[in-house]
């Protein structure tokens, strides 16, 4: 078994390396949600907004919508674009 010595300037090196990994990693834009669909009770709770400003927003085809099984299903990627065409 061969025996490695690990200098502080190895030490220190790793460390800037580490944190400059982490500096990236902060700097990545945040991950979409896991679920690409969200229910209207998610949209409302996401935007703080009632249910009858996400079914306006439906009829208006700002945001996409499906329906299964009586359940309204919006599409994220619709809910950024809103929030990005109306950003000031």
């Amino acid at each position: 078994m061969a025996i490695e010595v690990v200098k502080k300037e190895d030490l220190q090196q790793f460390k800037v390396q580490l944190l400059n990994d982490i500096k990236q990693l902060l700097k990545s834009p945040v991950a979409q949600p896991v679920k690409p669909w969200l229910k209207n009770s998610e949209v409302r709770k996401l935007l703080d907004i009632s249910s009858n400003t996400i079914r306006r927003l439906g009829l208006s085809r700002e945001l996409r919508h499906s329906k299964i099984g009586g359940i309204y299903y919006y599409w994220y990627e619709d809910i950024e674009k809103l929030l990005k065409s109306n950003s000031v």
